[in-house]
């Protein structure tokens, strides 16, 4: 998927800033998108040369204007089409795996750092995601938020990113419990892909 509707689904909660999107990206779309914030001016000059989005000059005091962006009808449309394609399959790609693939061979401790950062990481995460939520709810259960809210998509979004988080966690916990029982018994990496007992 291009940035494209990562953004344009962002500018459905309504007028942004490229700033405001920029904070946007890095809390509530966080979950299933990321982006830095020289590729989101990019993207928004482009919308907006594309008529997707509209953009007007806010003159601030003291402060450098600012241009905001808003969703046009072109912008929806195109936003509202694309939720009718097939999405492509999930291609994972994680260094940190081809380093825990290479375990064996390798810097048992380095990997096991690198899977306890990875983890926390992920409370991190998992910490602003239920921030977001709390803010969403705004006091309310969740079956009463699902029923009296207009728009349910960011927190269908939210519990994509929330479990994804939560298996990070149960994942590294489980290869943490591993390279302890192995280290344990005795066995360290060898060259060619082969544990053997330590003598």
């Amino acid at each position: 998927m291009s940035l494209k509707y990562a953004v344009l689904a962002a500018l459905l909660e309504g007028e942004a800033s490229g700033y405001d999107l920029a904070k946007v990206f890095d809390v509530s779309v966080a979950d299933f998108w990321s982006a830095t914030p020289q590729q989101l001016y990019r993207e928004l000059d482009r919308l907006a040369e594309g008529g997707l989005i509209a953009a007007r000059v806010v003159e601030q005091q003291r402060r450098p204007n600012k241009r905001v962006f808003t969703l046009t009808r072109a912008g929806r449309d195109a936003l509202g089409a694309f939720t009718a394609e097939a999405p492509r399959p999930t291609a994972v790609r994680d260094e940190l795996l081809v380093m825990t693939q290479a375990v064996d061979i390798g810097d048992r401790d380095a990997v096991r750092a690198s899977v306890e950062e990875r983890m926390e990481w992920a409370r991190a995460k998992l910490a602003r995601y239920e921030r977001l939520r709390q803010r969403l709810l705004a006091g309310r259960d969740e079956d009463a938020f699902l029923a009296e809210t207009d728009r349910v998509g960011p927190y269908l979004t939210l519990m994509r990113g929330r479990s994804f988080e939560e298996e990070n966690l149960r994942w590294g916990r489980r290869v943490l419990e591993i390279l302890d029982r192995r280290a344990a018994a005795g066995e360290e990496p060898a060259s060619g892909g082969v544990v053997r007992p330590v003598v």
